[in-house]
């Protein structure tokens, strides 16, 4: 395995780890449905979460910089895909936790909760998202 899949797993075990001792409930790993993956889905406080983890090798001061418009918009269809998958009325959040290091032994961890919102949608109107 490349050098970079390796942190980027071991970034992936970080953030898993990181939620369970918040006390997330783990609901999901890479779950996947047509074109639509979510790293981690979580529950806390009778919401659930989206969590989208980044690895980089430098620190990132604006989150903007890892999470695109694009990305956005996909995580949001991707978390309502989820909901009606399972049939969930839950409120949804989305996370993003950013793991920055050299390597796969020498990171830190940041967890960002409610880094972004769905736009809000009331019927003939659309998101400029």
């Amino acid at each position: 395995m490349a050098k970079h899949n390796i942190f980027g797993k071991k970034g992936e075990e970080a953030a898993f780890e990181v939620l369970l001792k918040n006390g997330y409930l783990i609901r999901d790993r890479n779950w996947r449905c047509g074109k639509y993956e979510i790293d981690i889905v979580a529950e806390k406080n009778n919401r659930i979460i989206i969590v989208e983890v980044k690895t980089r090798k430098e620190h990132v001061p604006d989150i903007s910089q890892v999470i695109t418009r694009a990305k956005i918009r996909h995580l949001i269809a991707a978390g309502n895909a989820y909901l009606s998958f399972f049939r969930l009325s839950n409120e949804i959040q989305f996370d993003v936790i950013l793991i920055t290091g050299e390597d796969e032994n020498d990171f830190t961890v940041e967890h960002i909760p409610d880094a972004f919102m769905a736009p809000l949608q009331t019927y003939g109107q659309s998101s400029n998202l």
